[in-house]
């Protein structure tokens, strides 16, 4: 459940999500990456394919500041026995990928729905509304190197169960694939895994986050 997976696969969606999140580019360092973040609690992220213990505790011991995730694909105990007692545990994400070209195609716009799909730059952008107003389901896909990187898939509340979010990854995929992209990655919740292997995407692995805590200290949840 929480050893290593494919480099390339990590720095696709590391790519990807700074494509999606408009921050900047990921800089390779140490085994992995890089990505200043820039935000209030939130000021950059290191994310590696693996645990190198030496290397990430020489890090952690170096880092002073709230605000500095560092992630790895290992198993929880491993991560926590790699830093000191500043840091603190965050919520998992489970890395998900598919072969594009086995993803089912979308499926009609749900009766009272109104779809939307623009790009930009390189990020496709699906939005469904309702036909009386507001939005009720949305998502992104970052082309970066052959793949298209999936985030931000939310429906809202009070329109789930309703076949929306099958729509968004299914007009996402079509196109993604259109535009030359022939693997997806997300990062999901454990949750929300089981949602995405019935769309056909495979598990590769689980990464593990610390931060030292603070006052603002604050990651924007996993909502592929």
């Amino acid at each position: 459940m929480s050893g290593s997976v494919e480099p390339g696969l990590v720095e696709a969606w590391v790519t990807g999500w700074a494509l999606s999140r408009s921050v900047g580019a990921p800089i390779r360092v140490a085994g992995g990456h890089r990505v200043l973040v820039g935000q209030p609690g939130h000021a950059e992220r290191f994310v590696f394919p693996s645990l190198d213990t030496a290397t990430l505790s020489n890090m952690a011991a170096r880092i002073t500041a709230p605000g500095i995730f560092l992630k790895a694909f290992c198993a929880p105990e491993a991560l926590l026995g790699a830093v000191d007692e500043r840091w603190s545990l965050q919520p998992s994400g489970d890395l998900m990928a598919v072969d594009l070209d086995a993803v089912q195609p979308p499926v009609a716009s749900a009766a009272g729905y109104v779809q939307d799909l623009r790009t930009e730059g390189a990020v496709l952008v699906v939005e469904i509304h309702h036909a009386l107003g507001g939005l009720a389901a949305s998502g992104r896909a970052a082309l970066t190197g052959g793949f298209a990187v999936f985030d931000k898939i939310i429906t809202d509340p009070a329109h789930q169960r309703r076949g929306l979010g099958r729509i968004v990854m299914g007009v996402l995929g079509e196109r993604a694939r259109a535009q030359g992209a022939v693997r997806g990655v997300l990062l999901a919740t454990p949750e929300g895994r089981a949602l995405y292997e019935v769309l056909g995407w495979r598990f590769e692995g689980r990464m593990q986050t610390v931060v030292i805590p603070g006052e603002a200290t604050v990651e924007e949840a996993i909502t592929a």
